[in-house]
């Protein structure tokens, strides 16, 4: 029977681990010169190698050629461990086995001296999902700990493991691994298994498996029997249900032409593939990532990434602040997808959004501006005077105004970039562009009309700001008070001999100012 790619690919020494050369080099370090811990923390998300980790320094601390950073790998100590049947080496799934009478029996049996190898290894998989009795219990071993004794915990979830545990085991953090290095690493393993592969599918297989190598030779399997026992683009795309990139370099093309019609029909030719919408929203989140990155880094795009091409011909064509709206509309529109009619509707109208919001683009009531466009000229050179964005006299405008909700919302987010006698700009972030809404934008609109005259005219602009705008005010002045408070607590000498005599610690959250 054919093993499986995720099981016979498996690193089996530090040299073959892709991805994590920052926790290799500091374990490798520590077993040349035997500073040995009695307890490591391995954290990351699934895939990027906690277990497999986990199982090399079982065999690094067990080798029968001593205590090493590169195990032998034939010795019995060592083909046991990777066969899985080494008796000294106790493998826990802590999501089954959540309860303390379990970790009792363990610490239990932790007491004995190992029975054919050097140290007794317990890996502890999913470890935070283990109850708070059973976390107690593993405590005073922990605190008190056999000299035979190692534990190796491994979680994707390390906020939910007691400070307790924390403080007594050395952590290292896994890193989600880059995609180059699964390309290679993909590449690598297709050659040694004798399957023809094109670069767009290795390509394709890293970038779903978002940063998880296991998940890249889980989805590398399934390519190459879809694909009959080679990998080829079309065949790679149909099993991923990847859509096609050139579906969204046309999109992006009609947004720059700002061409409407275009672009529905670009969401048409999708529908008639059954393409997923909600895959392609993912991907163009992603590609406008890419082009955004281009425009800052070009040598960030490897030469050989088959998309190079039309990723560096878009970062051209489109401005870096239409980059920047595009992409949050687009991840705006994948999180309520789910909430549209279907997924083909909830995909149009974000395109649909993005075609409004775009420069240039007119809005009912005022007009919204882009930032980098002029302010139009006046008509006359008896146009009324310019009144200078004073910060305070907006805030007290605001507070006249009488709104609430997300209108509210809109004109503490705003500054007043420019006033006349008839006429108010108002400037808000792009991080903030989605309180540009049309009723919010009428409702404030109608405010200042009733206060400032029917005449008004206001227009608003999407960019740059300073920070002035009555929130950025407002949370400024909290921020300082906040710090003057925990500064005082921290001072205070009662507080710090209660530190000092107890060995706590000051949650600075926990304090308000007065």
């Amino acid at each position: 029977m054919t093993q499986v790619l995720a099981r016979k690919w498996r690193p089996r020494s530090f040299t073959e681990l892709v991805g994590q050369e920052h926790v290799v080099r500091a374990l490798t370090n520590a077993l040349r010169q035997q500073r040995l811990h009695h307890a490591y923390l391995f954290t990351g998300t699934r895939g990027v190698g906690k277990t497999t980790l986990a199982r090399i320094l079982a065999k690094s601390l067990n080798c029968e050629t001593g205590v090493t950073d590169a195990p032998c790998g034939k010795c019995s100590a060592c083909t046991e461990i990777d066969a899985g049947r080494f008796v000294d080496l106790i493998e826990l799934d802590a999501a089954s086995n959540t309860q303390v009478d379990n970790m009792r029996d363990l610490l239990e049996n932790a007491l004995y001296a190992p029975t054919s190898g050097r140290y007794k290894v317990y890996i502890i998989d999913e470890v935070h999902m283990l109850s708070r009795s059973a976390f107690n219990a593993m405590l005073k071993t922990l605190e008190e700990p056999p000299g035979h004794v190692k534990f190796i915990l491994a979680t994707t979830d390390p906020q939910k493991i007691p400070v307790t545990v924390l403080s007594r085991c050395l952590q290292f953090g896994l890193k989600q691994i880059p995609q180059p290095q699964i390309r290679e690493r993909l590449a690598e393993i297709l050659a040694a298994e004798n399957v023809p592969a094109d670069a767009p599918s290795i390509a394709l297989v890293a970038r779903a498996a978002e940063g998880s190598l296991r998940d890249a030779l889980s989805l590398l399997d399934q390519a190459i029997a879809h694909g009959g026992g080679k990998l080829e683009e079309a065949s790679t795309r149909a099993m991923l249900g990847a859509v096609d990139q050139t579906y969204l370099y046309a999109i992006l093309k009609a947004l720059a032409a700002r061409d409407g019609a275009e672009l529905v029909a670009g969401a048409e030719r999708m529908a008639e593939r059954s393409l997923s919408f909600e895959s392609a929203l993912q991907d163009l989140a992603s590609l406008l990532h890419r082009v955004a990155l281009a425009q800052v880094v070009p040598q960030s795009i490897p030469a050989d990434d088959p998309d190079a091409a039309a990723i560096l011909d878009l970062s051209k064509t489109l401005a870096a602040e239409d980059l920047q709206l595009y992409y949050q509309i687009a991840a705006q529109g994948r999180a309520e997808i789910g909430l549209a009619p279907d997924e083909q509707a909830g995909f149009m109208m974000t395109l649909l959004r993005m075609l409004a919001f775009a420069p240039g683009a007119a809005a009912a009531t005022g007009t919204m501006v882009p930032a980098r466009a002029a302010a139009p000229a006046p008509a006359a050179p008896t146009a009324p005077p310019v009144v200078k964005a004073d910060p305070s006299s907006w805030a007290e405008l605001v507070g006249q105004l009488g709104l609430s909700g997300m209108p509210n919302q809109l004109a503490l987010r705003c500054e007043m970039a420019r006033r006349t006698a008839d006429a108010i700009d108002l400037r808000i972030s792009q991080a903030d562009e989605r309180l540009f809404d049309r009723p919010f934008r009428e409702k404030l609109t109608a405010a200042l009309r009733q206060l400032l005259g029917a005449q008004l005219r206001v227009t608003f602009l999407a960019g740059e700001v300073a920070g002035v705008s009555p929130k950025a005010m407002t949370d400024r002045k909290t921020e300082q008070r906040q710090a003057a408070a925990v500064a005082e607590i921290r001072e205070d000498p009662f507080v710090r001999e209660l530190l000092e005599d107890f060995g706590g610690s000051v949650e600075d959250a926990s304090i308000k100012p007065k």
